[in-house]
């Protein structure tokens, strides 16, 4: 997959692509059917997605608290693995932002990305202040010289499917709700970094994550299962999870701590990806380390059951 960040220089090679246009936080049901309508809109051109980075709300609210589903990398190897070929992922500063609809639909898809067909959500809005609609593309469509499909809203279980509905679900600790609205499991992915290595000590040794700009499911306990994406210990294993503040240990910046059931090895600065599979518990604080091991010793047990059944 080829990555397109500046839609002023456009190499030959990456114009006439069919695209879907959006943020494409998770990636989820109704994200994938924009994809796959526009992978059908014109079967022999490139696929693309035309996204944004940073995600305009952050740009427009910098100091919201984190919302995100998951970071730029996580999102291009999502896409990719959906055959995604084109990635646009544009530059969202002050001029871009201050483009008027009509601007937006010239400029950027016709003048610089050079798209032949573009695929959007019936909730679609761009432009300087989300003045323009789905229906105001089709009719910039026209006058410019690219198709445009709108996709439907995808529904489920009479919800529509959205971010918002993914986010509220991973903060009430229903993540099995979440990865059926994704179709995939939500993960959190990053380098392992540094810890206290107060689990080593326990005999629980973990591999921790930052989630810094990412939305925090419910603090707790899960079952959980982690890709190993490069190195010498590349592939899939099963874990419980501890994501949260540790009270245990006093005041702590939120992470996430995987421990990766019958592994040794170090994983310090290796990229992983770790799917929350269901909540156990919540965060407790314990009165005594022994009280801490026994529980974690059965949440550990409770894991190895849940995970076995997938």
């Amino acid at each position: 997959m080829r990555i397109v960040r500046d839609y002023h220089f456009i190499e030959q090679q990456d114009r006439g692509a069919t695209a879907a246009i959006g943020n494409f936080d998770g990636v989820h049901f109704g994200h994938r059917s924009v994809i796959e309508l526009a992978s059908k809109a014109a079967p022999d051109a490139p696929l693309g997605v035309v996204t944004f980075e940073p995600h305009p709300r952050e740009y427009f609210a910098p100091n919201s608290p984190p919302f995100r589903l998951m970071g730029r990398d996580a999102r291009a190897s999502r896409l990719e693995k959906l055959g995604v070929e084109r990635l646009y992922e544009l530059s969202f500063n002050a001029a871009l932002a201050a483009l008027s609809p009509r601007e937006f639909a010239g400029d950027v898809l016709r003048d610089g990305l050079g798209l032949a067909h573009v695929v959007v959500g019936a909730d679609f809005c761009f432009g300087k202040g989300r003045t323009g609609t789905a229906q105001d593309l089709v009719r910039f469509g026209a006058e410019f010289g690219f198709g445009v499909t709108i996709a439907p809203l995808i529904a489920q279980d009479t919800q529509t499917v959205s971010s918002t509905a993914i986010r509220q679900a991973l903060t009430a600790g229903k993540p099995r709700d979440a990865a059926a609205m994704l179709g995939h499991w939500h993960r959190i992915e990053g380098p392992v970094i540094s810890g206290e290595q107060r689990g080593r000590k326990m005999g629980y040794p973990t591999a921790n994550i930052s989630i810094d700009g990412l939305h925090p499911p419910a603090f707790g306990v899960y079952a959980v299962l982690v890709d190993v994406l490069e190195g010498p210990f590349k592939g899939s294993y099963q874990g419980a999870a501890s994501l949260g503040v540790r009270p245990m240990f006093g005041e702590n910046k939120a992470n996430l701590e995987t421990y990766l059931f019958d592994f040794k090895g170090d994983l310090y600065g290796t990229p992983l990806s770790v799917a929350l599979v269901e909540y156990l518990r919540g965060e407790e604080k314990f009165d005594s380390l022994d009280a801490l091991i026994a529980q974690m010793d059965a949440d550990c047990a409770r894991a190895r059951s849940i995970l076995a059944a997938l």
